[in-house]
């Protein structure tokens, strides 16, 4: 499928429908005219075949599944347990529980510091459980604005009294939201509710970290007391950063102060599934109140073997390599790019930023999350160039990210090139020279006219 009919698929999968669908029930005209709403700013996502082009999009950052090397330690680990059954067949307080998932439990927690571990079906799952379950009526959620969905849908349904954001990675927006939690709340005050804080260690859309540090010291000098926790998503630093990929929190020796730590295992562990790190208490309320444990069947051996064998390949150290590997074409991404004549330009300009590169040099590690910040729709031209040269990349919008902060996300991977990362470079340079001649009002080249018609 090439890359004129990837998107001839995308723009006619924004074909208003109900117009076309007047006889049809009204339950279906009703669902029509809610996707009519999408297609109308063109924002109708349709599953998108794969095509064999570089692939600098998905979550796979290690690139073990894509390599093979998940495969053959998975069908290693399945053949080392010919007793297992494939399905489970029951929810995890039933029949469903093993000693292979304890097992594998008891390694993930050790291997992170932690002191129980727990297996979710899904990340999306585990957010929203603990969300809905953990915080308690007079508790208080304070979260980082941009974290994820799941995060967001936990805590609309959690059973919190007062629920406020702050913004995005700043301690000092943090400490001003707690002060004045602390000071319109005496039972706050007095230490008999508990503050929790939601954040993630690497943000998915924008590559940004979590300065962790400062958020404890900032709980710490405002509630001596002791009566807050953080919750924290290690989704996309699983496998990055820390020993052997342990993740933020170990990396920065912070294991003490963390009550809930949430490692999936579909972005650098390449499979499905994930684990919450926390001590007995929580793990058992998860387990008596989670409606996604209790009224779910539990992960399938296949499922858990995936996760054990991808574990097994941090915990020997079998990744390193490739971790390295990867902070070498990333800080090379960057260098190339900011070396170049016709970022200056695009940077005057305001029609380019890439704000993850920030002080790249000099950062302890960088991460696989490359959004390049275009103007409005801009991000649709600049993906529709990657494509067409063959480089698998997406335009970001809106509810994905906020409204009116387009991107298309870069995610780097162990087992790209430095060619191909210096050919993406160079698409993106040829697309810059393209919108300046716009915003200079001079005419695109022929090719370029031809493709911002059809995109």
């Amino acid at each position: 499928m090439s890359a004129l009919e990837v998107y001839k698929a995308i723009v006619e999968a924004q074909t208003l429908q109900l117009p076309l669908k007047q006889d049809a029930p009204i339950f279906t005209r009703n669902l029509e005219q809610r996707l009519d709403g999408r297609r109308k700013s063109e924002r109708l996502y349709a599953p998108k075949r794969p095509r064999e082009v570089v692939d600098f999009s998905s979550n796979d950052f290690l690139s073990i599944s894509s390599s093979g090397l998940l495969r053959s330690a998975f069908l290693e680990e399945m053949a080392q347990h010919p007793e297992m059954d494939i399905g489970t067949a029951a929810s995890r307080l039933l029949d469903g529980n093993s000693e292979y998932v304890e097992n594998l439990e008891r390694e993930i927690a050790s291997f992170h510091g932690a002191e129980t571990a727990l297996m979710f079906g899904s990340g999306y799952e585990a957010n929203i459980s603990i969300y809905e379950v953990i915080p308690l009526p007079g508790d208080m959620i304070v979260y980082d604005e941009l974290v994820h969905a799941s995060i967001h849908n936990g805590i609309r349904n959690s059973r919190a009294s007062i629920k406020k954001s702050f913004s995005h990675n700043n301690p000092t927006s943090l400490a001003a939201t707690l002060s004045d939690l602390r000071e319109n709340n005496e039972a706050v005050r007095l230490g008999m509710q508990t503050i929790i804080i939601a954040v993630e260690s690497v943000y998915s859309m924008d590559g940004t970290v979590a300065p962790l540090v400062e958020f404890v010291t900032v709980l710490e000098d405002l509630f001596p007391l002791k009566n807050w926790e953080i919750v924290i998503d290690e989704a996309h630093s699983t496998g990055l950063v820390g020993k052997n990929g342990r993740g933020l929190v170990c990396a920065l020796g912070l294991e003490d102060k963390i009550a809930i730590r949430l490692h999936t295992c579909g972005k650098g562990l390449g499979c499905t599934g994930a684990a919450v790190l926390c001590n007995a208490t929580v793990r058992n309320t998860l387990l008596n109140y989670a409606h996604c444990i209790i009224y779910s069947t539990s992960p399938t051996f296949p499922t858990l073997a995936a996760i054990r064998a991808a574990y097994k390949m941090l915990m020997n150290g079998d990744l390193a390599e490739r971790q390295q590997r990867l902070q070498k074409l990333i800080r090379h991404f960057y260098t190339r790019m900011y070396q170049h004549q016709a970022w200056s330009k695009a940077k005057s300009a305001e029609i380019l930023d890439i704000p993850s590169g920030k002080d790249y040099e000099s950062q302890p590690f960088v991460t696989q999350i490359v959004p390049l910040w275009t103007r409005n729709l801009d991000n649709h031209w600049l993906a529709s160039n990657l494509q067409y040269a063959n480089y698998r990349a997406w335009p970001v919008d809106y509810p994905v990210v906020p409204r009116d902060q387009g991107r298309v996300r870069l995610m780097f991977h162990a087992d790209n090139t430095i060619e191909q990362v210096d050919g993406v470079v160079e698409t993106i340079v040829k697309w810059i020279n393209e919108r300046l001649n716009v915003v200079e009002g001079q005419r695109p080249r022929k090719r370029d006219l031809q493709l911002r018609e059809k995109f």
